[in-house]
């Protein structure tokens, strides 16, 4: 797989990882505080976010276009946000949201399907 591509990926999840925090775990840690200051403390987390999705952006476009990147984040977010969601939230797993995983994959393949089948 090309260097960039890896880069990339590695910089997404990582980033992934702040961006899931920052949206959702005030919603377990902070749900007695005021909606200002969670928005303050998601506010510094996603700071973290940017600091690695800015390059991870830079880095795929070499080699990627808009698209795959966008598509590669989402399926990314959602390899990220699902165990966030069961293990840290104590959300259960729904059958749709397995639905709309195998979906999510159905537009991966579709936007690197070029790439896949050499064509």
């Amino acid at each position: 797989m090309n260097p960039h591509v890896l880069a990339a990926v590695g910089l997404l999840a990582c980033s992934n990882v702040f961006m899931t925090f920052a949206w959702y775990a005030h919603l377990k840690n902070l749900g007695g505080r005021p909606w200002y200051f969670a928005a303050t403390v998601s506010w510094l987390i996603a700071l973290f976010e940017y600091l690695l999705q800015v390059p991870a952006n830079r880095i795929g476009h070499q080699v990627l276009n808009v698209g795959q990147l966008k598509i590669l984040q989402e399926a990314i977010t959602l390899l990220v946000f699902v165990p966030f969601s069961v293990f840290y939230l104590r959300e259960p797993v729904r059958s749709d949201y397995l639905w709309a995983a195998l979906c999510i994959l159905g537009a991966v393949f579709f936007v690197f399907r070029a790439r896949l089948t050499g064509g």
